[in-house]
Formats: structure tokens, sequence, C-alpha cells
């Protein structure tokens, strides 16, 4: 059983920054590939970002390549979502999830998180 928490979301206006991180309960986070989805209103559950458990595979949705940076620090079990140069359409309610393996498949994960409000504003 994992339980995670999710973090530093809030409101920033166009072209601004947030670091969402996710803390994990137990003691086998390494093994836990860890993701990043997020939910607009109306909208379904898409991905964001991936890492896997050693950090070696890095996996982003085409819209965040080179804004999002996900990273994960092991020793503290958390996972972070570094977001760069936001836009007005990256507000949604993000949310972080572990899994077996590393995917973008939403239904691979098995844990998830209560989500974090990004809103950023035109």
């Amino acid at each position: 059983q994992v339980q995670l928490v999710e973090s530093g979301g809030g409101w920033v206006q166009t072209g601004g920054s947030l670091r969402l991180s996710c803390a994990a309960s137990g003691r086998t986070f390494t093994t836990y590939a860890m993701g990043w989805f997020r939910q607009a209103p109306g909208k379904e559950r898409e991905f964001v970002a991936a890492i896997n458990g050693r950090g070696l595979a890095i996996y982003y949705a085409d819209f965040v390549k080179g804004r999002f940076t996900i990273s994960r620090d092991n020793a503290k079990n958390t996972v972070y979502l570094q977001m760069n140069s936001l836009k007005y359409e990256d507000t949604a309610v993000y949310y972080c999830a572990a899994g077996v393996v590393i995917t973008k498949n939403k239904d691979e994960y098995a844990y998830w998180g209560q989500g974090t409000q990004v809103t950023v504003s035109s």
C-alpha cells in the first residue's frame, strides 16, 4: 500500500512557474514508477510525465516537453514536477500516481494522490 500526498499547487500568471511535490509513504518507494497526470474541468484525466524507480527513464507528454521537468528524490520518498512557462491551458487538478511500471496509461497506476489545483491566469 502506498499513500501519496501532493502539494505545491496554487495560482500563477501566464509565463510563471510552480513546483509540485508528491510525498509517498512506505519503504518501497524505489520500486514504483511515478507519474503526474492532470484533469481540467469537463475533460478526461491526461498524462503529463512519468519517471521510473531509479530515475533513469522519463516520459513526457508532447505538450509539456521543454517546459516541465519530472524528478524524484528516493531518499525523501518524493517526486517533483517543475513547471515553467505556464500557460492558461495548463490549468487543472494535478495528480501524482504510483505504479509497477513506467507508462503513460493512467489505468496502469494503482495508487493516486488527492490532487492539487493549479490555476494559470491569462
